[in-house]
C-alpha cells in the first residue's frame, strides 16, 4: 500500500476569493491549479492513503468552500483556524468527510510547532503510529513551517529503519519559483536527497564494520554494472571469512570500475570509497593482512585484529624462511620455526583462541587482557610494534 503524507501550512484565506492558488507543473502532461499543493499530488500519485499533518493554525479549512456552507463543523473549524486553536477532536469529525471526498481512507494527524526536542521527537513517534511496517511512502514538505521540511528528511529516514518503510519520493511545490511567463509552479523531487543519505549511511556502516559491500547496491543503483557492483559484496564477504587472497582478487577487478564511474552520487563519494578499499596497493599477503588488521583495530573488532595479526605474523615468517604462502604446511612450518624467535606470539594464538571458542583461556595474561578493553588495545598496539618492528 502506498501512502501520501502531506504537511499543511498556514495560510490566511482572502475573505473573497478564498487561499491563493497555484498552477502546479508535474510534467509535461499533468498540472493542476489548486490552494493545496497535496490536492494536486494526491490526483498525480493516487496513493492508498491520505495522512494530512498539520498544526492548531494550519489551513484544514482549504477543502471546504466557504461559501457554500451552513455546515456548523465546517464553521467551527474556519474560526478555529483563525484563531489558531484546532483540535483533534474537531479534525476526527472532518475525516469522514474528506474520505468520502477522495476516495480512500484520511488521516488528520494534529502535530506540534516542532520547537524543541521533545515535539520533534513527539512528530516522529505520531507519524511512525500512523504507518503500517512495509508500506510504500510518498512524503510532501510543500507547506508548513520552513524546518518542518528538515524533520520530514528525518522522519523518512527514521521511518525506513523503524517501521521498514520504503520512501519513494519527496515532493516540494516550489512557490518562490514560480516561471514568470506561463506563472507555473515546478514541482521538485527530492528524493535524491533519501539516496545521498544511503551513501552517508553506508560510509559510516563500513567505519563501524569494515563491510564495504554496503557499496554494491548503491553502485549498481548508481549505474554501475550490476556484475562489477557485486564484487565488491564478495571482496567483503572473503575479508570478513580472513581470505585476503580471494578478497584482494575481487578488489583489484572492480578498483578501476569504482574509480572510472560517473553516477551523479559516487562521484561524491568516489574518492573517499577508493581509500576505504586501498589496502590491496600493500604490497605482498603479509602487508593486506597487517593493513586489515590496522583497519579493524581501529574499530575495536578485536577478533579481526588478532586473526589478522597473527595471519601476517605467518606471512612474514614464510617470506623469511620460504615456501608458499598460499599452502598450508608451508606457512605452519615457517610459523613454527619464527615463534622460537618471537615468543610474544603465543599470547596472539591464546587470544585468538579464547575469542573465538568463547571460552576461558589457560594463559593467565590472555585471560587479565579479556577483561580490559583498554589493556587489551594497549597489548595489542604492542605485540603488532614487537611482532613487525
Amino acid at each position: 500500500m502506498t501512502t501520501l503524507i502531506s504537511l499543511i501550512g498556514k495560510s490566511k484565506a482572502d475573505p473573497q476569493t478564498g487561499y491563493r492558488k497555484a498552477n502546479y507543473r508535474f510534467d509535461a502532461d499533468f498540472a493542476r491549479e489548486v490552494p493545496f499543493f497535496g490536492m494536486a499530488l494526491l490526483e498525480y500519485v493516487k496513493p492508498q492513503k491520505l495522512i494530512l499533518a498539520g498544526t492548531t493554525g494550519s489551513m484544514w479549512d482549504v477543502f471546504f468552500d466557504h461559501h457554500q456552507t451552513d455546515d456548523d463543523n465546517i464553521l467551527t473549524l474556519v474560526d478555529a483556524v483563525a484563531a489558531e486553536n484546532v483540535t483533534a477532536e474537531m479534525l476526527a469529525i472532518h475525516e469522514q468527510r474528506l474520505s468520502e471526498k477522495f476516495g480512500i481512507p484520511v488521516q488528520c494527524l494534529l502535530i506540534s510547532y516542532a520547537r524543541d526536542k521533545d515535539e520533534q521527537v513527539a512528530i516522529l513517534s505520531a507519524l511512525s503510529q500512523a504507518m503500517d511496517p512495509g508500506e510504500n511512502l510518498i512524503l510532501d514538505v510543500t507547506h508548513g513551517f520552513r524546518h518542518l521540511p528538515m524533520l520530514a528528511l528525518v522522519a523518512a529516514r527514521y521511518l525506513a529503519h523503524v517501521r521498514k518503510v520504503h520512501v519513494q519520493e519527496l515532493y516540494y511545490g516550489a512557490l518562490e519559483m514560480v516561471d514568470q511567463q506561463t506563472k507555473e509552479t515546478p514541482v521538485l523531487r527530492l528524493g535524491a536527497m533519501l539516496q545521498m543519505l544511503d551513501w552517508v549511511e553506508a560510509l559510516a556502516t563500513y567505519d563501524k564494520s569494515g563491510n564495504y559491500g554496503v557499496f554494491s547496491e548503491l553502485l549498481k543503483n548508481d549505474g554501475m554494472d550490476a556484475q562489477h557492483a557485486h564484487q565488491l559484496s564478495q571482496a567483503a564477504f572473503f575479508e570478513r571469512c580472513s581470505n585476503p587472497v580471494q578478497a584482494k582478487e575481487k578488489l583489484s577487478g572492480v578498483l578501476n570500475q569504482v574509480r572510472e564511474h560517473q553516477g551523479p552520487l559516487a562521484n561524491l563519494f568516489r574518492d573517499t570509497l577508493t581509500e576505504r578499499i586501498g589496502w590491496i596497493r600493500n604490497g605482498k599477503r603479509a602487508s593486506w593482512e597487517l593493513a586489515l588488521a590496522d583497519n579493524y583495530l581501529e574499530r575495536q573488532d578485536y577478533l579481526r585484529t588478532i586473526t589478522y595479526l597473527y595471519e601476517s605474523f605467518i606471512s612474514h615468517a614464510v617470506e623469511k624462511y620460504g615456501g608458499d604462502l598460499n599452502d598450508f604446511e608451508s606457512r605452519r612450518y615457517a610459523h613454527e620455526k619464527a615463534r622460537d624467535e618471537y615468543p610474544q606470539v603465543r599470547l596472539l594464538e591464546h587470544l585468538r583462541n579464547a575469542m573465538a571458542h568463547g571460552v576461558r583461556s589457560a594463559n593467565k595474561e590472555a585471560t587479565r587482557l579479556l577483561q580490559n578493553q583498554q589493556e587489551l588495545e594497549k597489548e595489542l598496539r604492542s605485540l603488532r610494534k614487537t611482532l613487525f618492528c
